[in-house]
């Protein structure tokens, strides 16, 4: 079992949140600084909180030429946008939308039925084009902007995650802000298992519900407790409906996908939030999905898909369904 003394873990910021890296079984901090620097870069393609990146030199062009991004940018704008078409949820063209609302930053407002009504009108993921031999993206309306946040941690760590196993890394906790993804076996514990605690949705981070323990896999949350805007009484949360234009409503508090993939996870969070709860057959029809713990917001929990073992609810507010 890898020793204490072989643990090297750093904190670092980057794509609007804390990251939080760990390996097991290295002598120095080469392979954590190796990967804050991937982020950086993919976070310098893909960011559309900038005036300037590689999503924003399409954003720029919407309405008037397509551009040709780089492979990385390129395939994972093609799985979102892929995704977007079948509706349930994800959207790659709610940029408008999300900077009308601007929850989680200073500008943040509550606009009017008349601007989302407009702004409705670019959120249109069929009018996206692209060019698999020129990997090229077009907005085809002006106006319309790309927003790839909903997918785009966890396609980084996968990422991560890749550049470790080249290295041989053993063991190692890839943590952007909350979207979790555990490498190789845990040194911690004598059945390799990893111990992921779940959210509490209605405290700080940190504060768990309960703890799922598995092998290696990737745990990622959807919650109204992220980021809010409180306005006129009201609390809005920043998941926003593509269709109403209004922050999705229901009874969930929040949903943890644990997947083999992270960027599967990023989907799978957003598809079933927006159904408010498990679907038929999920997930015995996805080979990607190992399962799934909603908390409603009358605190209720409920196991989807996980061995009945794997998950102990360490906090006495809440009530497994």
């Amino acid at each position: 079992m890898t020793q204490a003394t072989d643990i090297r873990h750093k904190t670092y910021y980057g794509l609007g949140t804390q990251i939080d890296l760990t390996l097991f079984g290295v002598a120095d901090d080469q392979l954590l600084d190796e990967a804050n620097a991937l982020i950086t870069r993919y976070e310098d393609a893909l960011t559309v909180n900038r005036s300037q990146s590689e999503l924003m030199v399409v954003n720029h062009a919407a309405g008037q030429h397509p551009v040709s991004v780089s492979p990385a940018t390129y395939t994972l704008t093609k799985l979102a946008v892929e995704t977007s078409l079948v509706h349930d949820g994800f959207n790659a063209s709610i940029g408008p939308l999300v900077k009308l609302w601007s929850i989680g930053f200073k500008d943040a407002n509550v606009p009017t039925d008349a601007s989302i009504h407009e702004t409705l009108k670019l959120i249109d993921p069929g009018q996206i084009e692209l060019d698999d031999d020129q990997l090229s993206i077009f907005l085809k309306q002006p106006g319309m902007e790309l927003d790839l946040g909903g997918i785009s941690k966890g396609y980084i760590a996968d990422r991560i995650r890749d550049l470790w196993r080249a290295h041989g890394i053993r063991a190692g906790i890839i943590n952007l802000g909350g979207n979790v993804l555990l490498v190789g076996e845990s040194p911690k514990q004598m059945t390799g298992k990893w111990r992921i605690g779940v959210q509490n949705p209605f405290t700080n981070r940190g504060d768990n519900v309960g703890v799922v323990e598995l092998e290696a896999c990737s745990a990622v949350t959807s919650g109204i407790y992220e980021r809010q805007l409180k306005s006129g009484g009201q609390t809005y949360h920043h998941i926003l409906d593509p269709e109403t234009g209004y922050p999705r409503e229901n009874n969930l508090a929040s949903v943890t996908v644990f997947t083999k993939d992270s960027v599967v996870g990023e989907i799978e969070t957003t598809r079933l939030f927006f159904a408010g709860g498990p679907m038929t057959n999920w997930p015995t029809n996805l080979n990607e999905v190992l399962g799934a713990i909603f908390i409603t917001k009358d605190q209720q929990v409920q196991v989807v898909g996980l061995p009945e073992e794997s998950f102990t609810l360490t906090n006495s507010e809440f009530k497994i369904q």
